[in-house]
């Protein structure tokens, strides 16, 4: 299986009803089953017309599978960023992300980096969130404005760019004004450090991590 493929089963999470803070998100596709992950549940196959946890999945086709929750009917696509739907109408504004434990113990999400879908990773010993330049590129981020850097790693040192992201969204959580850094070296995913991390109440729980924003 593909990092992309392994990435999108294990950490897709879209919120649903802010509420009763419910997570649902659409991890992959099993044939004509949509693999299913309810507020950090392993994921869970299930065939048009069956439940899991309250969802019901009415229709599945290529990547993209219509569930029914609490009545009402939304379509997920895998791959996309997480969305908010029902109660909140699809507007930022959540002050939870619950992230389960994926491959090795780390913690990967979908997210957007000033509206744009990026691969996240907590880190909480990175101090800053960290993208490479081939991500921030993709995004649409002038990094080169940013102030010059260098980064020591294993390879050596290595050019950098001290940044200010517009917003760093997570679920249907948003953060603005977040310091980064946008490195020359190779990352398969973004870091989601301490610039981030720090706005909210980490709590880890078994293989669950509940990020409870600050305020």
């Amino acid at each position: 299986m593909s990092k992309r493929s392994l990435l999108s089963l294990l950490a897709l999470h879209c919120i649903f009803g802010a509420a009763m803070a419910q997570t649902v998100g659409l991890a992959g596709m099993l044939g004509g089953k949509a693999l299913v992950i309810v507020d950090g549940s392993p994921p869970k196959s299930v065939a048009p017309g069956e439940t899991f946890a309250g969802v019901k999945i009415v229709s599945t086709q290529g990547d993209q599978a219509v569930v029914e929750i609490a009545g009402k009917r939304h379509t997920l696509r895998v791959g996309d960023a997480p969305a908010s739907v029902g109660g909140g109408g699809g507007d930022a504004g959540g002050n939870r992300v619950v992230l389960p434990a994926g491959s090795g113990g780390h913690f990967f999400t979908q997210g957007q980096i000033n509206g744009r879908t990026v691969q996240l990773v907590v880190d909480t010993g990175a101090s800053v969130v960290s993208l490479s330049t081939a991500d921030a590129q993709r995004i649409g981020l002038n990094y080169k404005n940013g102030q010059p850097a260098q980064l020591s790693t294993a390879n050596g040192v290595i050019p950098a760019w001290r940044v200010k992201l517009g917003s760093v969204r997570v679920g249907d959580v948003v953060v603005y004004d977040v310091d980064a850094v946008v490195s020359s070296g190779a990352m398969p995913y973004v870091l989601l450090g301490n610039s981030f991390l720090s706005r909210f109440q980490m709590t880890r729980t078994n293989d669950q991590m509940v990020l409870d924003k600050r305020f």
